[in-house]
């Protein structure tokens, strides 16, 4: 039965404005506040979730009637998944640089390329294949009552269908080659993936985001959301843009409606280049079709990631400031920009001049990102090392 309708208004806590286009919803539906920053739900739940881009998630109950909400410009780390045990000296190391700067986030594997889980989740499908058994953490409640006392955002990075165990375990759904065995495809790291036209490796990735939804996340992060690049493979469609596109579409829908009770941001990770092509690149991702259906877009804009000669710079990664500024401001048509939030390059530069990236790399970066209005940043270190004087002002 539902109760009479639920109404409030939504304030900015630092600058009382209000904040219109914000969600709010319970368990079933969501509504939007308007430009007065007023909303009406009917719900029969004692509590409903609020989204707004640019302010951390929150739950209240439904007696409130002015609701403040903070603001926040996510600066995030990522934390791997061997480092994400509540023990290690790799995490120990991200939280006092967290602490020593105006950091405030941190991205953690949840589940990863194998398929792994860092922490035992009530999923049992993927307990069945052994997903746990490589967990590093052996208490996500400690581990994330840690990160809310410190006031740290929390990212659940899911990698999608990139996915060796799911695979290894149902083969009925698994991308094939195109030979006359119809043998296993594997990538380059002899990784099997699932088909993203396969409604059930929506259904299993997504129960996985549940779970990490349910500790507490603030956000999930969905990683190789995509087709593999590579022409030729066996799956249950025509590999057609159009059907791509769709099945990434549908994916995120089945998040969205999942999710929805949780009050959890989605975040999708693209290719650098998103921000460039006209087309999907044959993987399934556009800006435009991303925006209708995520929260937040994660493009990868490593500036080694480019190729000589892009952006008129024969290096592109000498040029780290223009690389990222460039690219969100390219797609600021498409989606605004306090959507995007990069990911940024933290590791040397392998395909130019092989230059280690410090501080210089590190604030040009960043203040990039800051001065094209994205929502923040990601950096992605591969050993989860980071030098908590780049992320200093440097004295003047």
């Amino acid at each position: 039965m539902l109760h009479a309708d639920f109404q409030a208004i939504l304030v900015d806590q630092n600058t009382t404005k209000v904040i219109s286009k914000a969600q709010i919803s319970d368990a079933n539906h969501t509504v939007l506040s308007d430009e007065n920053g007023s909303f009406s739900i009917k719900t029969s739940q004692k509590s409903v979730h609020i989204k707004a881009y640019g302010y951390r998630p929150k739950e209240i109950d439904t007696n409130t009637t002015e609701i403040f909400l903070e603001p926040i410009e996510v600066k995030a780390l990522y934390l791997t998944f061997w480092g994400a045990s509540n023990h290690s000296k790799t995490h120990k190391n991200i939280v006092d640089t967290l602490e020593k700067t105006d950091l405030n986030a941190i991205v953690v594997d949840v589940k990863n390329e194998y398929g792994s889980t860092s922490f035992y989740t009530g999923f049992k499908q993927a307990n069945s294949y052994g997903a746990h058994k490589q967990r590093t953490n052996r208490n996500i409640q400690a581990f994330m009552s840690k990160m809310k006392a410190k006031n740290i955002y929390t990212i659940a990075r899911i990698v999608v269908f990139k996915d060796e165990l799911q695979a290894a375990n149902n083969p009925e759904y698994v991308i094939r080659k195109n030979d006359t065995n119809k043998t296993i495809w594997r990538n380059h790291d002899n990784m099997a993936w699932v088909d993203p036209f396969d409604k059930r490796s929506h259904e299993y990735t997504i129960s996985i985001a549940e779970e990490a939804a349910k500790v507490g996340f603030d956000e999930i992060n969905f990683d190789y959301i995509r087709f593999p690049a590579k022409k030729g493979l066996l799956l249950s469609k025509q590999n057609t843009q159009e059907n791509r596109i769709k099945a990434i579409e549908d994916f995120l829908d089945l998040a969205q409606q999942r999710l929805r009770k949780y009050g959890v941001f989605i975040s999708v990770d693209t290719y650098g280049n998103i921000c460039w092509s006209k087309d999907d690149n044959g993987i399934g991702q556009t800006v435009s079709s991303l925006s209708a259906h995520a929260d937040y877009l994660a493009p990868m804009l490593y500036p080694s990631g480019f190729n000589n000669g892009s952006f008129g710079f024969k290096y592109p990664s000498e040029h780290p400031y223009e690389v990222i500024y460039r690219s969100i401001k390219h797609i600021k048509p498409f989606i605004d920009s306090k959507r995007v939030r990069p990911w940024l390059q933290y590791f040397r530069d392998y395909a130019h001049k092989r230059r280690m990236y410090k501080k210089f790399e590190i604030q040009e970066q960043i203040r990039a990102a800051k001065d094209v209005g994205a929502n923040g940043f990601m950096f992605w270190s591969p050993s989860s090392k980071y030098h908590t004087e780049y992320f200093l002002p440097t004295p003047q």
